[in-house]
C-alpha cells in the first residue's frame, strides 16, 4: 500500500504557451493571446502511490509531466516535492538532486535511444552525468542492476548491444532501466506501452507494479486508455482541456464515474460482446476544442451530450461525490 505522505503536490498549476500575433497586432500592442494546456489543476501524489492521469490527446497530460520532470516551465501555481518548493528552481546544478529523485520515461523508445550508443553506455549516462558512481566497477554493477529490475536478463548479455538490435519491449524496458539507475523516488511514464503490442503492455505493466513494490516509488502513468489506467493505478485523475474534471479511486472513476467525459472515455473501450451494462450516453462529438480559445462556462459542454443552458455560462467547480472522489459537472450530484 502507498504511503500516507506526499511526495508531490501540484497546487493551482498552470501552463500557458503565448501565440505569435500578426503583424499589425504587434505593432499596434495588442495582446496575441495564450493556449492554456494546463488551467489550474491541484493533484498530489503519495509515496509508493501510482496515480493515473487520463485523457485524450490535446488535453494537457503530456505538458503536466513535462513540468514535473523540470523539462517545462510553469506560468503559474506551484509544485512542491517532498515539501520543498521546486517551482522556481532552474540550472543543471541546482536541478541535479531533483534530477536524481524525478525521473521520466518517455512515449517513443526508439526516438529516447540515441542509436550511436550501446545499452551500457544509454543506461550508465545518468549515473555518470549526475556523479553518482566512483568507479568502473561500481558503474558496471548500478547498469546491471537497472537492467535486471527492468526485466532484461542475464544484463550482461545486452551491454554492448545498439537500439536497433532489440525488440520494441526490449527497447522499452532499456527506457525503464535508465530511469531506474539513478534510484528515483517519482516516475513519470508518459505512455509507456501505447507503442507495444498487447501482450507486450502487460509485461511492462508488470515490471512497472512490481518496481512499485520493491522500491516503494511513486508513479504519475500518462494515458489516454481508461481501463489500462484501472489496471495499473492506486487513484485516476481525469484531465480534459487543462482542468481535472474528475478525480477518485481506480475503481470509482472507473466503475461509477460521474462525468460524461470519463463515461465517454470509457465507452470509448470496445468490448467483447458489445457495450453491455454501459451508461446510455451517445459518444462525443468532433475533435478536442482548442485550448487558445476556452469556452465561457463549462469547457465540456460544446461537446457534452447532455448539457444545459447553465454549463453555457458557469464552470462547475469540483464536488465531492463519493470518499475521495470528486467531479466537476453541474450533474455530478
Amino acid at each position: 500500500m502507498p504511503d500516507t505522505a506526499d511526495v508531490l503536490c501540484l497546487e493551482s498549476l498552470h501552463v500557458h504557451f503565448p501565440i505569435q500575433g500578426r503583424l499589425f497586432d504587434r505593432l499596434r500592442g495588442r495582446p496575441a493571446g495564450a493556449v492554456r494546456a494546463v488551467d489550474g489543476i491541484d493533484l498530489n501524489i503519495g509515496r509508493g502511490e501510482i496515480v493515473a492521469l487520463v485523457g485524450e490527446s490535446g488535453s494537457g497530460k503530456t505538458t503536466v509531466g513535462r513540468v514535473i520532470t523540470k523539462l517545462a516551465q510553469p506560468t503559474g501555481g506551484r509544485m512542491l516535492f517532498d515539501g520543498r518548493d521546486m517551482t522556481s528552481v532552474q540550472g543543471s546544478s541546482a536541478l541535479r538532486p531533483y534530477r536524481h529523485r524525478v525521473q521520466m520515461i518517455f512515449q517513443d523508445a526508439y526516438q529516447a535511444l540515441n542509436p550511436r550508443h550501446t545499452v551500457f553506455d544509454i543506461v550508465a549516462e545518468p549515473l555518470r552525468s549526475l556523479r553518482l558512481v566512483e568507479d568502473g566497477k561500481q558503474l558496471a554493477e548500478r547498469v546491471g542492476e537497472a537492467l535486471a529490475s527492468a526485466g532484461l536478463n542475464p544484463p550482461g548479455d545486452f551491454f554492448a548491444r545498439f537500439p536497433h538490435e532489440l525488440s520494441g519491449g526490449q527497447r522499452q524496458r532499456v527506457v525503464i532501466a535508465g530511469a531506474l539507475a539513478v534510484r528515483p523516488e517519482l516516475i513519470v511514464a508518459d505512455e509507456p506501452v501505447s507503442m507495444l503490442d498487447v501482450s507486450i503492455r502487460a509485461q511492462i505493466l508488470q515490471v512497472l507494479v512490481d518496481l512499485r513494490a520493491k522500491h516503494n516509488m511513486a508513479l504519475l502513468f500518462i494515458t489516454h486508455d481508461l481501463p489500462l489506467a484501472w489496471l495499473i493505478a492506486d487513484r485516476i485523475a481525469v484531465l480534459y482541456l487543462g482542468k481535472l474534471v474528475e478525480i477518485g479511486s481506480a475503481d470509482e472513476v472507473t466503475f461509477n464515474p460521474r462525468h460524461p467525459y470519463t463515461v465517454a472515455l470509457r465507452n470509448a473501450t470496445p468490448q467483447i460482446g458489445g457495450n453491455v451494462g454501459r451508461a446510455e450516453l451517445p459518444a462525443l462529438q468532433g475533435e478536442v476544442p482548442s485550448a487558445a480559445r476556452v469556452p465561457k462556462g463549462c469547457r465540456f459542454h460544446p461537446r457534452c451530450p447532455v448539457a444545459f443552458d447553465r454549463c453555457r455560462e458557469e464552470e462547475p467547480p469540483p464536488v465531492e461525490v463519493g470518499s475521495g472522489h470528486t467531479a466537476a459537472c453541474w450533474l455530478a450530484t
